[in-house]
């Protein structure tokens, strides 16, 4: 009679089958998710991303917000460069507005007032811009209007804190300004690359100056 009643109650073979289905189905995603963040783990760039993703529950500050400090100014980029620089200085321009945040560039060729005195035009550019990009090449080092503007962006913010961004092209470490030996540079040897670093530089700037004001108004 025991033996009979433990038959009774023994699952159906399908039910049992269905399980074990139900159960390989459910966790064939974590097993593939595992397997792609080892492979992802080979990749630092994406590492990063997936473990602040995992800590950081708090999304980044919206920096084209209406209420954001950064429309406090009227660019968020001023371009320091040489005449010589102009055809590089212009696909930079067309990178960084080109991009979701569209940042507003000050290029002196393009925004300075007519009429306007250059002494004027360039410190009202640096006043008015939350960062400044100083492409350093030989011609930069020999043009007394970027040494000038360098040294106004230097007044403005002499502790740098992310505003002042050196690029470095074609210009050996020996030659690098003096003036700017306590800020590092970005060392423009692929194009693309060093867009990109200038475009996350001045993004973590803008919103860490978000955050900064976030806390203030707390």
């Amino acid at each position: 009679a025991g033996w009979f009643r433990r038959l009774l109650h023994k699952p159906k073979p399908s039910s049992v089958e269905s399980l074990k289905s139900s159960h390989s189905t459910s966790s064939s995603p974590s097993s593939s998710s595992s397997s792609s963040a080892k492979s992802s783990s080979s990749s630092p760039g994406t590492s990063l991303a997936t473990s602040s993703i995992s800590r950081s529950p708090v999304s980044a500050p919206d920096i084209s917000a209406s209420d954001s400090p950064r429309w406090d100014k009227s660019y968020d980029i001023c371009i320091c460069h040489s005449e010589g620089d102009v055809e590089l200085v212009e696909e930079l321009v067309s990178y960084l507005e080109g991009q979701p945040e569209s940042f507003r560039c000050f290029l002196q060729l393009r925004d300075a007032v007519a009429g306007g005195a250059v002494v004027t035009e360039l410190c009202d550019a640096v006043q008015n811009s939350h960062c400044w990009v100083m492409l350093i090449t030989p011609g930069f080092l020999q043009d007394p209007w970027c040494k000038y503007q360098m040294h106004q962006a230097l007044a403005e913010a002499p502790m740098a804190n992310g505003r002042t961004i050196p690029v470095l092209k074609d210009v050996d470490r020996k030659d690098y300004p003096r003036e700017l030996r306590n800020i590092y540079y970005i060392y423009m040897a692929l194009k693309e690359k060093s867009f990109r670093q200038i475009r996350d530089t001045v993004m973590r700037y803008l919103q860490e100056l978000c955050r900064s004001s976030t806390k203030r108004m707390e």
